[in-house]
């Protein structure tokens, strides 16, 4: 039988959404048990959240000072052992995972299994190549262990409140590197929710215009309560920080509501949102290859259409 070991992920003490989206693709192998591992400076409160997951068995901790900050140098050797007796070890695939991932399965001597959107078999996956345009089939050695990350786009999370999962400690005997070491963490604050989770994203495009003109996202996500996100096209004209950017080669997200302003959506782009609710597409090209997969769109200029949207608001 199966069993998986799932690498939570978490920041400043709290847990991120994709682990619980990483438990659904665990819960879907069907395997004998899920145990959930968290690897941190300070356990108790990140290992008391996993715990509720529910599908969880078990959470085990690795409590190290050198676990204070999640370099993939220090936790992939923690994480090769302590995966001991496991078929499967799954990670989300976001910046953490993908950065993770890679080493646990060298260190395990098997091929990773990358962004995972469907379980067909306890070892055979489905994942998408060429920006999103085909599905492909990978079905991995079953005499191996499995290392895959999942897409988190594709999975909803998994209900929490239900379970109340065990707690064990582990007691890892692994060396650690010496060559690599935190410096520090540079991120922005906002009080915006995050880009990746939240159920509501408005994002800009070139047709934007400018880093000034972007304060009109900026207002308008307030208004409603969503998560900013940008178009490359955007990002690479400065109007707004990188970490914003949607698509192949920026966040995959699956919000409730997605609202593409003054992006064309090359194909790019619709790699990150084709797992979203509703689609709300504005720009002033009515051929614009966004309309497409638009579930409302208004054709027009988005400095007069934003403000109306704004005032039916009320």
């Amino acid at each position: 039988m199966s069993k998986i070991l799932v690498i939570a992920e978490h920041l400043g003490g709290k847990l991120n959404s994709s682990t619980a989206r990483a438990v659904s693709a665990a819960i879907a192998v069907k395997g004998e048990a899920i145990d959930v591992l968290v690897l941190a400076d300070k356990v108790d409160a990140i290992a008391a959240e996993a715990s509720k997951i529910d599908g969880v068995s078990r959470v085990l901790t690795i409590a190290r000072a050198e676990n204070a900050h999640p370099l993939a140098a220090v936790l992939a050797p923690q994480i090769a052992r302590a995966a001991a007796g496991y078929s499967h070890v799954f990670a989300p695939s976001t910046t953490f995972g993908k950065d993770l991932a890679p080493r646990v399965a060298a260190l395990l001597g098997v091929a990773q299994v990358s962004d995972v959107m469907s379980v067909e078999a306890a070892h055979t996956f489905k994942r998408p190549i060429y920006a999103g345009n085909a599905i492909v089939t990978v079905e991995a050695d079953a005499a191996h262990p499995v290392v895959a990350t999942i897409r988190s786009a594709s999975w909803p999370a998994a209900g929490t409140g239900a379970n109340s999962a065990a707690i064990e400690a582990l007691n890892i005997d692994a060396a650690l590197p010496s060559h690599t070491r935190f410096v520090e963490l540079q991120q922005g604050s906002s009080d915006r929710p995050d880009l990746q989770s939240a159920s509501k994203v408005v994002s800009g495009g070139r047709g934007v215009g400018s880093k000034e003109n972007f304060d009109i996202i900026y207002k308008f996500a307030d208004r409603i309560g969503a998560a900013v996100g940008a178009s490359r096209a955007a990002v690479d004209a400065g109007y707004v920080p990188s970490d914003l950017q949607v698509g192949q080669t920026g966040k995959i997200i699956a919000p409730e509501l997605y609202m593409a302003i003054g992006i064309s959506g090359a194909i790019q782009h619709l790699t990150g949102i084709k797992d979203a609710g509703t689609i709300v597409a504005i720009n002033k090209d009515g051929e614009a290859p966004i309309f497409e997969i638009a579930d409302f769109g208004l054709v027009g200029d988005l400095f007069k259409l934003i403000p109306e949207l704004e005032q039916a608001l009320g």
